[in-house]
């Protein structure tokens, strides 16, 4: 008697059908995931945005703007650049996914922060908070 040593072809072919099976279920999981995370690094960088314009208020009486102070008067450098050290953080670049903005009102007594996302996470949409704290579209934050 002769023994078989090895897999049938319908062997290899359930368990392709199997491992195919698992990574069509696993694969929308994991990218799905992955999306609500950068949404959460993005909400945290605007959060932080928010909180070093209130602490540049707290401090020179408005929130920074590019180039003038807040009397109206020239200031040199962008409103980026002047919250760089109270965050902390390199403020430019959120993450390969969102790039953020922001912009002061009349006199810098308002605000408004906005991460833009970029490359896959554009479907995502763009969020945004302002001085007082709302933030739109708040179904995108609730998540």
């Amino acid at each position: 008697m002769k023994s078989n040593k090895g897999m049938t072809l319908v062997e290899l072919l359930v368990v392709v059908v199997i491992v195919g099976i698992l990574a069509a279920i696993a694969i929308p999981l994991y990218t799905g995931y992955m999306q609500r995370a950068r949404r959460a690094d993005a909400k945290t960088a605007l959060e932080q945005v928010r909180a070093a314009q209130e602490m540049w208020r707290a401090e020179k009486g408005c929130y920074a703007q590019d180039g003038v102070d807040c009397f109206g008067g020239a200031l040199a450098g962008t409103a980026v650049a002047k919250l760089q050290n109270t965050m902390g953080a390199p403020a430019t670049v959120i993450s390969p996914f969102y790039t953020w903005s922001f912009a002061a009102g009349f006199n810098g007594t308002t605000f408004t922060a906005q991460a833009v996302p970029t490359g896959s996470q554009i479907p995502d949409g763009t969020l945004t908070i302002n001085q007082n704290g709302v933030k739109l579209p708040a179904d995108r934050w609730a998540k």
